[in-house]
């Protein structure tokens, strides 16, 4: 659980997580309606100014399909301080939420941005989301090169060749083979 203040209004923090976790397990048994109402009473339980609750209405919100109003919520949970693993959930959420509503090039920012900090579970999705971004970018070999770093690790063999080769299609890019070309005329 993020640190916040959720246990100022919930006594045991454990059991909302579960019931949040439950929620979210029960989108496709519910309406629309149904589970925005879920998420929205859980989220009143916490205080009005946590990061926690705006993330999970963000959140639902974007899984319904309105994403153009989770965006202003991904950003305001990120602004009131939100932490651990829903920040980085937030930021991807909210880039890949960006790209869908036409704005890529924010998306690559806030993923680029997000390759740099500290490790976890979550870095595949951060370079699944800014390869999708890249492509919408028109940047689709750096998009391809950055799906087979991440894919390279997961495979039962050829990880090195498969890591060699993505390198490749990221250096055999324009702007890499133009710069090549550039310095072999400058010698």
């Amino acid at each position: 659980m993020d640190a916040g203040r959720t246990d100022d209004v919930i006594t045991d923090p454990v059991s909302w997580e579960q019931r949040v976790s439950d929620a979210w397990a029960s989108i496709d048994q519910r309406s629309e309606e149904e589970f925005l109402a879920l998420i929205e009473n859980l989220a009143a339980e916490l205080p009005s100014d946590s990061g926690i609750g705006v993330f999970e209405r963000a959140a639902a919100l974007d899984s319904t399909g309105h994403s153009d109003l989770a965006v202003p919520l991904y950003r305001q949970a990120l602004d009131l301080g939100l932490t651990g693993e829903r920040r980085r959930r937030a930021v991807i959420q909210l880039a890949s939420s960006l790209r869908n509503l036409g704005q890529p090039e924010a998306s690559v920012t806030l993923l680029t941005a997000e390759l740099d900090v500290e490790s976890d579970h979550l870095d595949d999705a951060v370079r699944a989301f800014l390869a999708l971004a890249l492509v919408d970018t028109g940047r689709e070999r750096e998009a391809v090169s950055l799906a087979l770093t991440a894919l390279a690790p997961l495979l039962p063999r050829y990880q090195r060749s498969l890591a060699n080769y993505a390198r490749q299609v990221s250096d055999d890019t324009p702007a890499v083979r133009d710069s090549r070309q550039d310095e072999a005329r400058a010698r």
